[in-house]
């Protein structure tokens, strides 16, 4: 078992390194969830994260428990990072809205129930070899991790949008860069690319983001929501204001203490609406930023 064979003391160190600083990602969301348990209340905030790490989890167990060789690391992090995660769910959806809560066991119930129950059948019955197992799980592994590697591109939008780093916490993109400069040599060191090769996208990706924080850090704009209306609305939009220190609760009046970004292009436009549903809409869609920190 070389990955936790100390006569091979680079793979050692960075199976220990990799294994430690993950497990300080799956704990950077305790503040939110400390925030969520005062307040017996999500406020807005989305289980999405929550249930696409239960799925990874799930993905790369699977793979290790098929190739038992060098993949008890795998096996051991992604173990804990299941149960964690799967805690932060349970925790969400006890003080989730009936709304959220149906969304939130929804999701789970098709990524993680049903998506998962036909990966497993399709890899146990249509292939009957322990290598040919290992190379379609590995494909799979390896797509679905560029796919969460991808996912933070929206942040960077967000903040060259905003000109506000408010939605990138610098330490979590640290760490999760830091992360997979660590499994990218651990897998480079047992040969196992399926582990190396999406984590130089993860590397690069989470580059991206702190140079982009690090542009941006030091803006004085003032705070800004994201309403995603049509451009039809956006004169009314100057009317939006949120209640910042307990997100979630917004209120309308005329104010300038945030100014609010319309995402949709001026050739979306909707002349049905009305001012009293607009309005709704609008409220609606402000108390649905708050995101994962």
């Amino acid at each position: 078992m070389v990955g936790l064979d100390p006569r091979h003391p680079w793979v050692f160190i960075f199976a220990i390194l990799g294994n430690i600083i993950s497990f300080m990602v799956f704990l950077s969301p305790i503040r939110t969830f400390v925030g969520i348990f005062k307040k017996k209340s999500t406020e807005g905030f989305s289980s999405v994260p929550y249930v696409v790490s239960i799925f990874s989890a799930l993905l790369w167990i699977f793979y290790a428990v098929l190739k038992p060789s060098d993949s008890m690391v795998i096996l051991v992090i992604n173990s804990l990072g299941l149960f964690i995660m799967t805690l932060y769910l349970v925790i969400f959806i006890i003080y989730a809205d009936h709304k959220s809560r149906i969304s939130s066991l929804t999701q789970f119930l098709g990524l993680n129930v049903c998506g998962f129950g036909i990966i497993i059948l399709i890899i146990l019955l249509a292939f009957h070899d322990t290598k040919t197992r290992v190379n379609v799980l590995g494909w799979i592994c390896f797509s679905f991790s560029v796919a969460v590697f991808a996912a933070p591109l929206s942040i960077v939008s967000r903040v060259i949008k905003t000109k506000s780093v408010e939605f990138m916490p610098f330490l979590l993109t640290l760490f999760l860069t830091l992360s997979a400069v660590t499994w990218f040599f651990y897998g480079m060191l047992i040969k196992d690319y399926y582990v190396a090769a999406p984590n130089v996208l993860g590397f690069l990706l989470g580059m991206t983001q702190m140079v982009v924080y690090m542009c941006f850090r030091n803006s004085t704009k003032k705070p800004m929501i994201i309403v995603d209306v049509p451009a039809a609305c956006a004169e009314k939009c100057s009317d939006i204001v949120v209640d910042i220190v307990n997100f979630g609760t917004p209120t309308v009046e005329p104010s300038s203490v945030v100014e609010v970004v319309v995402l949709h292009d001026s050739s979306h436009t909707d002349h049905s609406i009305n001012t009293p549903q607009y309005d709704q809409e609008i409220i609606t869609t402000v108390s649905a930023v708050p995101t994962m920190p």
